[in-house]
């Protein structure tokens, strides 16, 4: 591999100021709306007392594995040394820290008493799963921004790898933790399954790879600096290979629940009769998230066309959305079992078998706020590229893979 030479990102500044002020825009658009709902209350929501996790923790929890999964590119590279990949580690690590921000920009605003922060980082129950987070997020934070100084300063490039694979290993136990969340309440029956840490490991690579890859094309796109195809397609192989793992974990979630009968009625509730959350997993999840991503990816012709790799790349990012919809707000919609194999103990306000399936409406205010979260993460990023290194001037297979660039 040639030496790589990184540049700062040269977008004409009328179009870089134009595309700032968008993404300032939205990210204002997310502040006034957290604002408001501050000011006015819970009711302005769509939350109640059963689904209080609403759409901003939606956004939170995907920006937040996504930012997990972005880190994988440099891992694979200066971890498992793969050196096509270490030209991306840069920029990897960069959207990394951008998505773990704006996911937990949402999270902070969202829980309500943003001012109280200080007291959720000082006074701790370890005990619980969120105490733990706390540490793994603000620790991810740290150990990343280290990674970057290491690629990117002369004398800390001898720590590269080991400060590497110490941020590999961070990042799983973030995913695992933030999966976990979930997994350890089990007074949800939708949730109480250890399954849903290393599925949300497998949603992280698929996820982070996917806004990664968006990043990379519109960012060399915009700067008329080529991407090989060598590279462009080891990323979409990656990609398809992520979400097949992802499919099969969803697979086992539901043949680990369908191996209880007391969870025929969850199961049923998820696929077949659960209203708007079996349309947002049939539709959403699993057609336009996975399905039809796997279909373009690994198609003879449309997996070599940069518009439909991108293309493809979306569907997944619109697909992880609508995965933590359904396991969030699924997950607390469907009825609380209060006495477990008691299903005489029953009444029509959210409990037992056969109780009311809560009603759940996203706000406008709410997907300002998720959306906000989105933005500010690109936002970051867009400054980062244009004031530091974190770009390669070229990605073409002469400068990165001269082995595939000599068989084509």
């Amino acid at each position: 591999m040639k030496r790589i030479v990184y540049r700062e990102w040269r977008l004409a500044p009328q179009r870089y100021w134009g595309l700032l002020a968008i993404l300032a825009a939205v990210a204002g658009l997310g502040g006034l709306a957290f604002t408001y709902m501050e000011h006015e209350g819970h009711w302005v929501t769509g939350m109640s007392n059963q689904v209080v996790w609403g759409t901003p923790h939606v956004f939170a929890v995907f920006l937040i594995v996504a930012a997990s999964g972005a880190l994988n590119v440099a891992s694979i590279g200066s971890v498992f040394g793969k050196t096509p990949y270490k030209p991306l580690a840069r920029l990897s690590g960069l959207l990394a820290v951008a998505l773990l921000a704006g996911g937990l920009m949402v999270l902070v605003l969202d829980l309500g008493r943003p001012d109280r922060l200080v007291v959720a980082m000082t006074t701790y129950n370890f005990r619980s799963i969120f105490a733990w987070n706390i540490f793994l997020y603000t620790g991810f934070m740290a150990i990343v921004i280290a990674y970057l100084w290491t690629m990117a300063e002369r004398k800390g490039n001898r720590y590269s790898k080991p400060v590497g694979f110490f941020a590999f290993v961070w990042r799983l136990m973030l995913t695992t933790g933030t999966g976990s969340i979930f997994g350890f309440i089990v007074a949800r029956q939708a949730y109480d399954t250890a399954l849903f840490a290393p599925m949300f490991i497998a949603m992280s690579f698929a996820y982070g790879l996917a806004i990664f890859l968006l990043v990379l094309m519109f960012a060399f796109d915009q700067d008329d600096r080529p991407i090989g195809d060598s590279i462009l397609f080891r990323l979409r192989n990656l990609l398809g290979v992520f979400l097949g793992s992802v499919l099969f974990f969803v697979l086992v979630y539901f043949l680990t629940k369908l191996y209880g009968a007391k969870n025929y009625d969850l199961v049923s509730f998820y696929l077949v009769d659960g209203s708007v959350y079996t349309v947002v997993f049939w539709l959403g999840w699993m057609l336009a998230g996975i399905l039809f991503p796997l279909g373009i990816l690994f198609h003879p012709v449309l997996g070599r066309s940069r518009s439909w790799i991108a293309s493809g790349c979306a569907l997944v990012v619109l697909g992880g959305l609508a995965s933590m919809y359904v396991i969030i707000i699924g997950g607390q919609a469907y009825p609380m079992q209060m006495f477990p194999g008691k299903t005489i103990v029953e009444s029509g306000f959210h409990d037992g078998v056969g109780g009311a399936v809560a009603a759940y409406a996203p706000s406008v205010p709410e997907a300002l706020l998720g959306i906000g979260g989105l933005a500010v993460a690109l936002l970051i990023t867009a400054v980062g590229v244009r004031v530091l290194q974190f770009l390669p001037e070229s990605l073409a297979d002469a400068d990165v893979d001269p082995h595939a660039a000599a068989k084509a």
